[in-house]
């Protein structure tokens, strides 16, 4: 991950891991061994945000948080444990990062002159399609 896309770092110390098998193929070796990986970082909780990047993180990952507040990550590819826990903190680092990262304010915009008189002629060959399909009248 490039560090100057790197804008919080989430303190190791605060992310709960749990374990679980992992399942799917590979044997004997899933039946027996729990490389599936879940980490969690409560945002609420954690005494390494301010209260504005709290805010904003509870705001923009609302709906990827549980409800005591926790984000969590999943990781299950490797059959490594500790290559999973690694992979699951950095989906934890990279939701945080996407979620800080500020937005660009929208600046409001009109159409060019091009623009409009292309709409009109389109809208003007439009309607003479509609008007030759309409009864021959007899003046």
């Amino acid at each position: 991950m490039p560090l100057e896309k790197v804008r919080f770092i989430i303190p190791p110390r605060e992310v709960e891991y749990r374990t679980a098998r992992a399942g799917g193929p590979g044997g004997q070796h899933v039946n027996k061994t729990e490389t599936k990986v879940e980490a969690r970082w409560n945002l609420r909780a954690s005494g390494a945000l301010d209260d504005s990047a709290r805010a904003k993180l509870l705001r923009v990952l609302a709906k990827r948080l549980d409800a005591e507040g926790a984000l969590r990550a999943v990781a299950r590819r490797s059959r490594s444990q500790s290559a999973n826990k690694v992979e699951a903190l950095v989906r934890l680092q990279a939701a945080v990062d996407a979620a800080l990262v500020p937005r660009k304010k929208r600046r409001a915009t009109k159409p060019g002159a091009g623009a409009r008189e292309r709409r009109i002629k389109k809208k003007k060959q439009r309607g003479e399609i509609k008007r030759m399909r309409r009864p021959m009248r007899d003046d």
